[in-house]
């Protein structure tokens, strides 16, 4: 094979990975939309349309709707597990930032999120090492054992603590509490959420 010939064939790879990397994008960002905006109708073929982009296509990156809709909810929790790696805070403070800037990813892609839900519980889901939950894992492990030393909890309970994190701060619920706090403030309610949490992981050190 020539060289004319490699450089060719390389160009053509490099384009079509960068094919690939716009069409996802643009398929991940028109599921989120049509999340948001009519869920019912958020079919494939409704996505890729609005992605402009064939139905044939979007099942090639995406074999069924289950796995577009995993992906979509993988990269809301990518961007926040950069956010904790680069975060140079530490204990409390760690993880009160952390849950500010989740609060925040929540009130652009909540409404998106909340319906994306797995038949399976957190903890299998852990242990399976389910790749949504693993990005969870990695989000959220430092501020979460930092949590832990700080509060005199022992790090044993750590999935547990994660657990509780997932079912307190479901996306669906603090959407929920969002729209109906009452009187409070967004920062009082989510402040009364995240003192409720440390009371419950102080908890555990009775078990």
């Amino acid at each position: 094979m020539t060289i004319l010939a490699t450089e060719q064939l390389n160009g053509t790879a490099v384009r079509g990975r960068r094919d690939t990397v716009r069409n996802k994008r643009r398929l991940l960002n028109a599921a989120g939309e049509l999340l948001r905006e009519d869920p019912q109708n958020a079919s494939m073929p409704a996505i890729a349309e609005k992605a402009q982009l064939s139905v044939a296509t979007a099942y090639r990156y995406f074999p069924t709707i289950e796995e577009l809709h995993s992906a979509y909810l993988h990269s809301v929790l990518v961007n926040l597990r950069d956010y904790t790696l680069l975060s140079p805070l530490h204990g409390t403070a760690l993880f009160e930032d952390v849950i500010d800037r989740w609060v925040k990813l929540l009130e652009t892609y909540g409404p998106a999120m909340i319906q994306v839900r797995s038949k399976e519980g957190f903890l299998t889901r852990l242990h399976a090492n389910d790749e949504v939950i693993k990005t969870v894992h990695e989000a959220w492990e430092r501020p979460i054992r930092e949590v832990l030393r700080e509060l005199g909890v022992p790090e044993s309970r750590f999935d547990f603590a994660l657990m509780l994190y997932n079912a307190m701060f479901d996306p669906r619920e603090v959407n929920d509490m969002l729209h109906n706090r009452g009187e409070l403030s967004k920062d009082e309610a989510i402040h009364t959420l995240v003192q409720a949490y440390y009371g419950a992981l102080k908890g555990m050190t009775a078990v």
